[in-house]
Parts: structure tokens; sequence; C-alpha cells
């Protein structure tokens, strides 16, 4: 079979991932468009992060939680688009293992720090919206750190365990069957029984995807709830803007991310389905993440215009 090899050796196997298909007349523009929207990316995530470290009265809560989005969004999308722009370009999707499994790591590090920051922001809209005498007692610095440090470092405990478990096999394959490097792609690699890494994954799946989504529906309820009640027209209107976009946001995430990771367990799913969902979790979040959050929050949108314009006026 194609692709199948006696045992090779990590250290210096060179895999080949999922062919891009693109005719000559294409490689130019797809290259363009990939470097423009990844520089767009880079360059909207670190005006946040700018705005929001250099400005002390930033430093609240909710403009830390998006502070680690940007972050983050910045890791998935470094991960993927410069493989990816560098293999348009040279029209060569070979990688060695060692580069495929960083890519695999920082994309999962991403994805799972993305519902687990997601999930952090909703509780503390909840508490501000739900209970707002008492947010500053709750959201203190002492205990946002906190919930910061635990949400990392689970976070890096989950994807370390779950890619240490590939280390205990040899590959008998060199083909990614995906546009980029992930668990489920290079455990296919794999001809030995992989039974306890896809128990494993199952449960990573079921834990990142079920306690986040139970988590942000039910703060989202407390919060619909809340504004029924209040008759505070302002309140009702900034409660229900903050759940839809955090809301529509996060279900986006949860839905591509479930469909990509199911789709590789099963065999009469669509690859090309498979593939669309998996690229549109590195691509859209990471883009749009800046202009939902940052841009569209007041004190940050504030800050930008005043640094704009300090930078535009002599005086």
């Amino acid at each position: 079979m194609e692709g199948i090899l006696s045992n090779i050796s990590k250290a210096t196997a060179n895999l080949t991932m999922e062919s891009l298909a693109l005719p000559p007349a294409g490689i130019y523009p797809t290259f363009i468009f990939g470097t423009i929207a990844y520089c767009a990316i880079f360059l909207c995530n670190m005006v946040i992060i700018i705005s929001i470290a250099l400005n002390s009265h930033l430093h609240k809560p909710m403009h830390i939680l998006l502070f680690n989005m940007t972050v983050n969004d910045l890791v998935g999308a470094t991960a993927f688009f410069p493989q990816l722009i560098i293999s348009i370009l040279s029209q060569n999707r070979s990688i060695s293992y060692p580069a495929c499994l960083m890519q695999a790591v920082l994309i999962h590090l991403y994805g799972v720090g993305s519902l687990f920051i997601l999930t952090v922001m909703a509780y503390d809209r909840y508490i501000a919206i739900c209970c707002p005498l008492r947010y500053n007692a709750i959201m203190t610095n002492s205990n946002l750190v906190k919930m910061i440090v635990f949400m990392w470092l689970l976070n890096f405990i989950i994807i370390t365990v779950l890619f240490s478990l590939l280390s205990r096999f040899k590959l008998c394959r060199t083909v990614i069957v995906d546009m980029y490097c992930n668990n489920p792609s290079l455990v296919k690699l794999i001809c030995e029984d992989t039974s306890v890494n896809n128990f494993y994954g199952m449960f990573v799946i079921t834990f990142t995807q079920g306690v986040p989504l139970i988590v942000v529906l039910y703060t989202y309820i407390q919060i619909l709830l809340t504004c029924l009640f209040n008759k505070l027209s302002d309140a009702k209107s900034k409660a229900i803007q903050t759940c839809a976009t955090h809301l529509v946001v996060f279900l986006f995430l949860e839905f591509n991310t479930l469909v990509t990771l199911i789709a590789h367990r099963l065999e009469q799913a669509s690859p090309y389905l498979r593939r669309s969902f998996g690229v549109s979790v590195l691509v859209f979040p990471p883009l749009l993440n800046p202009l939902i959050y940052g841009l569209k929050t007041k004190e940050i949108r504030e800050r930008i215009t005043f640094y704009l314009k300090k930078k535009v006026s002599p005086f």
C-alpha cells in the first residue's frame, strides 16, 4: 500500500502532507492571499496585545483575558500559516517528523486554549452582569491569576499526555491525511494497536468540548434570565449583546473542532469536509476575534485611536 513502509526513525522521517492540488495559475494568487491573511492576523492581534500591555487602565479581568486570547490566536495562526505559505510557493508538501509534531502540539494547544479562554470570559461576564456588586470581590487580581494559570496548566497537561502517548510507537506510514499536522493524522501513521491513544483522544474531546459547553450555556442562561428581570434597558441590551457575541464565537469553534475530530474517526466522512472545517478553525477565529472582542471594546478602540492620532499629528 502507498505510504506504508517498514518501521521508520522519527528523527529522520520525512512526511508528506495532503496535496493542495493547485493549478499553476493559482499558485501565486493563493500565496499572496495566504500571506495577506497571515499579515492581517498578525497585525490585528499585535495591535490588541500592545494596546493592553502598554495601558495600565486596561489591566482589567476582561482585557487580560482578551490578551490571553490574542496570544493564543497568534500561536495557532503562526503554527499553521508560515508552513502553508512556504509549501504553496515551493509546491513541496514534505515536512520532517519533529517539525510536524511541533506544529501539531501548537495547534492543539491553541484549540483547547481557545475553548478554555472563552469559558473563563463567559464566567467573567456572568459575574459582571448577574453579580455586579460582588464583581470586584470575586474577580480580584489574585483570583484572575489563579484562573489563568490553572487554565494554561491544564491545557499543557492534557496536550502533553496526548502527544506523549505517541512516543511509544514507530512510524510505518509517511502520508499526513490533512492540510496540517495534528494528533489524529499522526496516529494514522502507526500500524500498531493505538487503542489507548484513541480512548484518551475521546476523553480529551469529551472533556475539552463538554465542560466548556456546560459552563458557557449555564452562564448565558443565567445572564439572559437576569436580563428578563432587569428593568434597565441599557443593561438588558448589553447583556444580550454580550451573550450573542460570545455564544456565536464559542459555538463556531466548538462545532468546527468537533466535526474535524469526529470526522477522523469515521471512515465514511468526506475528507474535503474534514479539511475545510479543520482549516476554518485556524483561519477565522484568529482573524475575527481581534475585531469582535478588541476593536469593538470601547476602551481599546479609544486607545488605538489615540495612538494613531498621536502618530499622525506632529503636535
